[in-house]
């Protein structure tokens, strides 16, 4: 049995009502994939920077999560055998 640790770090920027994540997956110490989000708070909300926090995180690892599942169907393209062409005419 192997087992392998990926790492997932999110870091969050905060300006004003706008909150920016940043989700770095690290596969053996090498950052191979960086998903971005963002949240903005309506200005008649309420103050709550944890929801945004979240908002933010959620979009950042969602985005990650499309560019993992991307580079899992180009890699499985690229080993996957081209189909015979019918000669035809």
């Amino acid at each position: 049995m192997t087992t392998k640790t990926w790492t997932v770090q999110v870091t969050l920027d905060e300006s004003g009502d706008d909150t920016m994540a940043d989700a770095a997956l690290s596969v053996e110490n090498k950052m191979e994939l960086r998903g971005h989000g963002m949240s903005r708070r309506n200005p008649s909300d309420e103050s709550e920077p944890r929801i945004g926090d979240e908002l933010a995180a959620a979009r950042a690892l969602s985005d990650l999560a499309h560019q993992l599942m991307a580079a899992a169907a180009s890699d499985i393209e690229s080993k996957t055998p081209v189909p015979a062409r019918s000669l035809h005419l």
